[in-house]
């Protein structure tokens, strides 16, 4: 990996492309510490240090933020409303005939696709930062802190359209920062944002973890932490990469005097099919109870049974609850995103085959069965590697958002992965010195 950046480095227009991208992820940095207008920042400061490892429901948004979110910054909400109007608009492709269709049509449709959801990121960016403002002027984004209720000392409405405003554009220059680095960057520009937000976050974590240690100073607890965060990377590299090679045999047919086909291939289908996806969509679906109840308040029986029992991350009901619904989501997703009657029939038009497998019908119902039969390891790998944040909470009285947490090691490895096979690719294109030298 190393080599190949520096490879890239010596390429004129690559490293370009490599200083626009760090120019930036600069740019981004930066609009993660400046405050909104109608924010006390000092007492923002004195709750998020009173806060401590202990960032509650949001914690996950503010992972996806850079820790932006609780700053209450002009990019507070991050990338997320952008991912999230991406996975919706992608379930919808399965559903609405017309998304389906443009689909299929290639670069155009691609392209109307991404203005949808390009609208459909600004009106998220209104929904959850209205939702955000009004957490944080009710005191609630920090629950216990002193100073929580004069986070917003003005609460006129003005003050707050203009709050939501702000975090709106903010969202909607994030999307532009991601799609300069996909068209003049090294690409991926979305994936490198949520790179960046989610790595920008490990060293305060792990220094919060040598600090709370107290064997050797906490030196002890952080080199753990750090052994431990190596080896789940290298288990997550493996399984990443890990595929079942599907072959597929193209008959050579004769048109006129020339004949085609007669090649050989694979279809790849990898273990972990659905990515980290399931991951996100348990962990959104396990805060909706405990949010309704934190804005619900009073002491009803089924507000209590919530706060105690789906709340607390190293609650059994609430580590089985969500590793069930990592595996339904798993096959949930694979189930949507792949189609077996879809490549099957493609096969069937161009000629190819399964050796011994009948085109058609009998191809698709081979191709679900091995689908099956691989998502099960791989929806086991995604519940256990998401339970390392729990195993951390009992071992080391960490948070629950571990530095080294399933959520962020698996979109740290796939776009490290992804950015360096793309450079890879690059170069090779510059330096492909043909058959004959």
């Amino acid at each position: 990996m190393l080599t190949a950046f520096a490879r890239a480095f010596r390429t004129p227009d690559l490293r370009k492309k490599l200083l626009f991208t760090l120019a930036i992820i600069v740019v981004y940095r930066v609009g993660t510490h400046v405050p909104i207008p109608g924010v006390n920042y000092k007492a923002v400061q004195t709750c998020v240090s009173e806060a401590g490892a202990n960032q509650g429901l949001f914690g996950l948004v503010n992972m996806f933020s850079g820790g932006a979110l609780l700053q209450i910054t002009i990019f507070a909400l991050g990338i997320m409303p952008y991912i999230t109007a991406s996975i919706i608009l992608q379930l919808l492709t399965v559903v609405i005939p017309r998304l389906e269709a443009l689909k299929k049509e290639g670069q155009a449709g691609t392209a109307k696709i991404t203005q949808y959801t390009r609208y459909l990121t600004v009106a998220l960016a209104i929904l959850q930062g209205t939702g955000l403002v009004a957490t944080a002027r009710s005191g609630a984004l920090f629950n216990g802190c002193s100073v929580a209720s004069s986070i917003v000392p003005d609460q006129a409405i003005f003050t707050t359209i203009t709050m939501v405003i702000c975090m709106t554009a903010g969202t909607a220059v994030v999307m532009w920062l991601g799609e300069l680095i996909t068209d003049r960057g090294i690409g991926n520009g979305m994936s490198i944002l949520m790179f960046i937000s989610i790595a920008a976050t490990f060293p305060s974590a792990l220094w919060a973890i040598k600090k709370q240690g107290s064997l050797a100073g906490g030196w002890i607890e952080f080199g753990t932490v750090i052994l431990v965060g190596l080896v789940m990377v290298a288990l997550v590299v493996f399984v990443e990469q890990a595929q079942r090679r599907i072959p597929v045999q193209y008959a050579k047919r004769m048109i006129g005097r020339r004949s085609y086909g007669g090649t050989s291939t694979y279809i790849p289908l990898k273990v972990n099919q659905a990515g980290v996806i399931p991951v996100i969509f348990a962990s959104s679906l396990l805060y909706i109870p405990a949010l309704v109840a934190q804005f619900a308040g009073g002491n009803s029986s089924w507000t209590v049974w919530i706060k105690n029992n789906l709340t607390k991350g190293d609650h059994p009901i609430y580590i089985s609850l969500y590793f069930l619904l990592i595996v339904f989501f798993a096959f949930f997703y694979v189930a949507i995103s792949f189609n077996p009657e879809e490549v099957a029939d493609n096969m069937k038009k161009y000629g190819g085959f399964i050796p011994g497998i009948r085109a058609g019908r009998p191809t698709a119902e081979y191709l679900s069965y091995v689908l099956n039969r691989i998502t099960w390891p791989g929806s086991l790998y995604l519940g256990l590697i998401a339970l390392v944040p729990t195993m951390a909470l009992v071992g080391f009285g960490a948070s629950q958002n571990f530095p080294f947490g399933g959520t962020s090691i698996l979109i740290i490895v796939g776009v490290g992965l992804e950015t360096v096979k793309q450079i890879e690719s690059q170069l090779q294109q510059r330096n492909y010195e043909g058959f004959l030298r």
